[in-house]
């Protein structure tokens, strides 16, 4: 018996001998795994597409204050949080920008959930963005990225631009703006659609909320679709939204949805009261089935499909 644990013994000895060779065989192989294990650098996630990024510094409650060589404060950032990394832009996260005159005097304001600084020190902000200008007018955009240019002060975006209104919501290409300037420009085609059904489709449109107004002009050519209705015009529009009227300048022709045309000049369109009524105080020339008239002044219900043409009316009958 004694014998045999003799020989149990020397066979664990044995095992741990071979065990003992085996790892200083490869001790550097594993030296050379063990420092994966060590504490991985902290990871943040910035952009909709999960980007996972280690940072070189972070800072919370950021503050930035860029001055004019004649020491004038020209713009401050403010930010929750701050993140530098080694090759790309600085990210920043609710991001307030606010400009400065020549008075010292706050004038417009950014706010953004994300936005990162450049080389040139230019700001992109990205997603939602809350321009709130001098005279307290507020911009609510969403975008892939726009632009303020800490050199001149502009604000512009090439990427696709949604803009929200009261009761509308616009569509463009990009847009254009000057950080003293109550008006926006969107450039390129644009769609704006009305909360209650009717679509405008133009390009390079003016937003204008000066002294309280909400005006919309556009020179270029314009389409209007409502529910019973496609109306072009040649020469843009003019919206006035506080008083609910949409001018469509120029040469104007209304196709219903029957197929009857109308030709005219400068329509106004007046959806007060959640109405529809076309007015025209110019030439008017109506064909439908059998039916050719002609007159100097329109007035259209659109909703109770109802057509009274006045003013040295002439009609043929087929």
């Amino acid at each position: 018996m004694e014998a045999f644990q003799n020989k149990k013994i020397q066979s664990i000895l044995a095992v741990i001998i071979v065990l003992v060779v085996i790892l200083w065989a490869y001790k550097d192989d594993v030296l050379k795994v063990y420092p994966l294990q060590k504490k991985i650098e902290p990871l943040i996630i910035i952009n909709e597409e999960v980007k996972e990024k280690p940072y070189l510094h972070k800072i919370e409650n950021f503050l930035l204050k860029e001055y004019s060589e004649g020491q004038l404060l020209l713009h401050t950032i403010e930010a929750e949080t701050y993140f530098s990394f080694k090759d790309s832009p600085v990210q920043l996260l609710e991001i307030i920008l606010k400009t400065y005159d020549k008075s010292q005097q706050e004038g417009l304001v950014l706010k953004s959930n994300r936005a990162k600084i450049t080389k040139l020190r230019d700001i992109i902000f990205n997603g939602e963005v809350n321009i709130v200008t001098k005279s307290g007018i507020l911009h609510q955009l969403d975008t892939e990225e726009l632009i303020f240019i800490s050199e001149s002060g502009q604000i512009k975006s090439e990427s696709e631009i949604t803009y929200l209104g009261e009761s509308e919501k616009i569509t463009s290409q990009g847009m254009e703006m000057n950080k003293d300037s109550d008006t926006m420009f969107l450039n390129g085609e644009v769609e704006l659609k009305q909360d209650f059904g009717p679509i405008i489709n133009t390009t390079n449109l003016f937003i204008n909320h000066y002294d309280g107004n909400k005006i919309y002009q556009s020179e270029g050519k314009t389409i209007y679709s409502s529910e019973d209705n496609t109306v072009t015009s040649e020469q843009g529009i003019d919206v006035n939204m506080n008083k609910n009227l949409l001018n469509l300048l120029g040469k104007v022709n209304i196709l219903g949805v029957s197929g009857s045309t109308i030709d005219s000049y400068n329509l106004t369109v007046d959806q007060s009261n959640g109405g529809e009524i076309f007015k025209s105080n110019d030439l008017v020339h109506y064909q439908s089935t059998g039916v050719n008239i002609k007159a100097k002044k329109m007035y259209y219900n659109v909703p109770y499909k109802k057509i009274e043409l006045t003013n040295k009316v002439s009609a043929i009958y087929e």
